[in-house]
């Protein structure tokens, strides 16, 4: 009698703020694909209603409300994914705020502390406690999702949100470093510039710099669906030990530049 293949195991996905933008469109993709997996949000509105649009999924996707940004909200978070489908596989701190567009010394202390809470402990403490679990489940896979200031770009009025990213860029690559021993991969995501209702909202107005920030974002932005299947496909086969998965490299930065000229794009009309 001729043996079978062994049967292909589900893997199961944790998504932290995904009940829309580019957590969102990582949600649909790895359902897409067979994948398990866990939206979160803050609130049960807006997880219920992102499971709400996912309901063709439905055997697949379970929706969790936990604010990550605090180890209880996480923990809370890892529970449900575990008693839901048994076991974590793959885990991304997609989870992040973005802040008005303002000078440092404009910013009111309260947004500046919400923002450094969410988009650096939560992260951090999205890591650490994702990191235990695997190591005591055989393994995983940890991703955190970099963004503006992650490579040292500066856009005037986006000064501490850019500090978070640049400071989670190190934080993952340390980490992955001191854990470079164990069976759970840490690695970061840059989507590069991609049409959300965060992005939207730098460069809502009709000033100058609004208008000037527009029309570069129409140059180098890309929208959800198209970055969120190459973020997918890439997290799925990873297998180093501390991946740095980025979409838009330097020499697709300068194709852009090239062929805008003949490629008329308005992500804001």
């Amino acid at each position: 009698m001729r043996s079978q293949p062994p049967q292909a195991v589900t893997k199961t996905v944790v998504i932290t703020g995904s009940t829309r933008g580019i957590g969102f469109g990582l949600a649909c993709r790895f359902l897409e694909r067979g994948c398990n997996v866990v939206v979160n949000g803050r609130s049960q509105e807006a997880t219920g209603k992102a499971l709400a649009e996912l309901q063709r999924y439905r055997l697949q996707v379970a929706a969790v409300a936990a604010d990550v940004s605090n180890p209880e909200g996480i923990r809370h978070l890892y529970d449900e994914a575990t008693r839901q489908f048994g076991r974590v596989d793959i885990w991304i701190n997609n989870a992040g705020m973005l802040h008005e567009s303002r000078t440092v010394w404009e910013l009111d202390q309260a947004a500046i502390t919400e923002v450094l809470r969410l988009n650096m402990d939560g992260v951090i403490h999205g890591t650490i406690i994702p990191f235990l679990r695997m190591q005591q489940e055989g393994g995983g896979k940890i991703f955190n999702m970099e963004g503006l200031g992650s490579d040292g770009f500066m856009i005037d009025g986006m000064t501490i949100y850019g500090t978070t990213k640049s400071a989670l860029s190190y934080f993952t690559r340390s980490f992955a470093h001191e854990a470079r021993q164990s069976s759970v991969q840490i690695g970061t995501l840059s989507p590069g510039m991609v049409v959300t209702d965060m992005l939207r909202g730098m460069v809502s107005g009709t000033s100058p710099e609004s208008l000037k920030k527009r029309r570069f974002f129409n140059v180098m932005a890309d929208d959800v669906d198209t970055v969120t299947a190459f973020l997918c496909e890439k997290i799925l086969a990873s297998t180093a030990q501390s991946p740095a998965i980025k979409w838009l490299t330097k020499p697709a930065m300068v194709l852009k530049i090239l062929v805008a000229p003949f490629r008329k794009r308005d992500f804001f009309a």
